[in-house]
């Protein structure tokens, strides 16, 4: 069992780096290597799937409770979300940002011994299917609405700078990316409350104080929805949103490494 989780890993990796290197050279001469990278993703995709089956099959608890583990689960629900409408024409130049990430981070679980079939997590499987598995899902979210909110930017400069080839990228409009970026938080929030509330019930039946790790947590909610009540109270839209989906993206960054820990 070893040794298949071990063989999985080299078709996951390679469709994720061909995705990669697909997609950059499909920037440089649009429509020419598209079909090859979404294939890429998909089938690394695949192969991580079967990967994450074959440790749950061979765990003895919870898989994905050491950090590296939990690296490995990420990068399979960002790349997940990502396949859902990435794929689609208008929204391939994510692709750009989804798919280094993803083989870097891959990479980064793998070497660190998340891609192995070691022993489950002490704590509790129920407990941590929910609260890393929520928070999980919604930083893979954030990931994409901090993607989405990086193109638009870099549409927005493209489109002032008269950018020679601009028109020959298919990519959607400033508009549908603003809405899509906002959309992506809208449901990524909630998986996010749920997951701290989880986490913070145990903490309180244990008796567990306030630290660190809580405090980044809270703080990296309090920023979305704060991001959400600009948009959607106050009327924020396009270049302010961007910015503020980027800004607290930097604040998953700084949570994913200790969310294991919480």
């Amino acid at each position: 069992m070893a040794e298949l989780a071990v063989i999985l890993v080299w078709p996951a990796l390679a469709g994720y780096l061909e995705a990669a290197i697909a997609y950059a050279g499909d920037g440089v001469r649009p429509g020419r290597l598209s079909r090859f990278a979404i294939w890429g993703v998909r089938i690394g995709w695949l192969a991580q799937t079967a990967l994450l089956v074959v440790q749950a099959t061979r765990a003895e608890g919870f898989p994905w409770g050491t950090w590296a583990g939990s690296l490995n689960l990420f990068v399979w629900l960002v790349v997940g979300a990502y396949l859902i409408w990435g794929c689609r024409a208008p929204f391939r130049l994510l692709g750009l940002v989804v798919m280094p990430l993803a083989a870097v981070l891959f990479t980064v679980a793998w070497l660190s011994g998340g891609a192995g079939t070691g022993g489950g997590s002490e704590l509790g499987d129920v407990f941590l299917a929910f609260h890393v598995g929520l928070i999980l899902a919604a930083f893979a979210g954030f990931t994409l609405a901090a993607g989405l909110a990086g193109l638009y930017l870099w549409q927005e400069r493209r489109l002032k700078s008269h950018a020679p080839g601009v028109l020959r990228q298919r990519a959607p409009s400033q508009a549908a990316l603003d809405s899509l970026t906002g959309r992506t938080i809208l449901v990524a929030l909630p998986a996010l409350t749920l997951g701290l509330a989880v986490g913070l019930a145990r903490l309180g039946s244990e008796g567990g104080g306030f630290d660190a790790v809580m405090a980044v947590a809270l703080l990296t909610w309090a920023a979305y929805a704060a991001f959400l009540f600009l948009r959607y109270e106050a009327g924020w839209r396009g270049r302010r949103t961007a910015y503020l989906a980027l800004a607290a993206f930097a604040l998953v960054a700084v949570a994913l490494v200790p969310v294991t820990h919480f």
